[in-house]
């Protein structure tokens, strides 16, 4: 037993030697980062885009559970895109980004400003684009054929 408690000491007593000689060494200058690249080159930066389902409010039915936003907050800080179409396959892009399949969702509520509306085929195929403006409470309306 002594032998293995001097055995243990003796490891510990170099490992602090060699600590205390490994933090004496001089520490390796860190690389320098690249310079940014010009605005030209630099890729483009993703958006978040919110984009809420329209909540339906029936009186007539007791919820479960609390909704998270107050029945007016919706029409106070969103304005809302209703998509007609004959195109029940097709998929709603806003601004490059995957909303929702039309068959499951006509009506979106978006924040208020500017939006790329896009309708996609399932295969990719750009079927309809256009630029709207999105209004706090109003509904734009967009036909695509």
């Amino acid at each position: 037993m002594k032998a293995l408690w001097k055995t243990l000491a003796a490891l510990l007593a170099a490992g602090l030697i060699f600590g205390a000689t490994a933090s004496a060494q001089k520490p390796k200058p860190m690389p320098m980062p690249a310079p940014p690249a010009p605005m030209a080159q630099r890729p483009a930066q993703p958006q978040a885009v919110v984009v809420e389902p329209v909540r339906v409010f029936d009186p007539l039915f007791t919820y479960p559970y609390p909704y998270a936003y107050p029945p007016d907050y919706m029409a106070a800080n969103f304005g809302y895109v209703k998509i007609k179409t004959d195109r029940k396959d097709a998929s709603v892009f806003v601004d490059g980004g995957f909303a929702d399949k039309i068959e499951k969702a006509k009506k979106f509520a978006l924040r208020p400003g500017n939006h790329d509306i896009e309708l996609r085929d399932s295969d990719g195929r750009t079927l309809y684009k256009e630029r709207v403006a999105v209004i706090v409470g109003k509904t734009t309306e967009l036909h695509a054929g």
